[in-house]
């Protein structure tokens, strides 16, 4: 007869500034670029002129930990490939646009479908384009390598860079605000 063994639960290891997670209290929905943040922002290139990207697995599992967790994680980007459809369609992403250089109305439209308020938004971007989004956000994110005027606008940068787990550090931040973050742990950690 096999004896149950009674773990305790993690106590979480990472820590995050009360500033941030006061901010991020109220988010329902997180706006992800793909292009400098879900990927490194090169453009590998075939012979054959077909883009390929890199795409890391713990941003992955961060965006779906945000789904689990009843928080929408959403993608507005300026490029459309079969490899970016079919990476966000193994994540269960629903609310996406492809090539779009004006995120604004993207995101405007998103929030309106789903009844929700920029003070309930957060959103991650690299370049100029996620300007007009990440300063109507009431959390707006970069990557630790994004352009300067980008870092400029974000009321936080994480330590990674974009491909290299960049999203995932917003999304445990979000989570953490939020309280799902121990409860997913735990449930993990079992």
């Amino acid at each position: 007869m096999a004896s149950t063994i009674h773990l305790p639960p993690i106590t979480p290891a990472q820590q995050w500034p009360a500033e941030l997670l006061l901010r991020a209290q109220a988010i329902k929905i997180v706006f992800f670029d793909v292009d400098g943040v879900l990927t490194d922002g090169g453009l590998y290139i075939s012979e054959q002129g077909e883009t390929l990207k890199r795409f890391h697995t713990l941003d992955g599992h961060g965006l779906k930990m945000l789904r689990e967790a009843g928080i929408v994680p959403a993608v507005i980007t300026g490029r459309d490939s079969a490899p970016l459809r079919h990476r966000l369609a193994a994540l269960g992403i629903e609310h996406v646009r492809y090539g779009t250089e004006d995120k604004l109305p993207a995101a405007q439209a998103m929030l309106q479908a789903l009844g929700l308020d920029w003070h309930q938004a957060a959103a991650i971007g690299d370049d100029w384009p996620d300007l007009p989004v990440l300063r109507r956000c009431q959390l707006a994110c970069a990557p630790a390598n994004a352009h300067p005027e980008v870092l400029g606008v974000a009321h936080w940068v994480t330590t990674r860079h974009g491909g290299a787990g960049a999203a995932r550090e917003l999304c445990d931040a979000v989570l953490a605000a939020s309280g799902a973050y121990v409860n997913l742990l735990d449930r993990y950690g079992q």
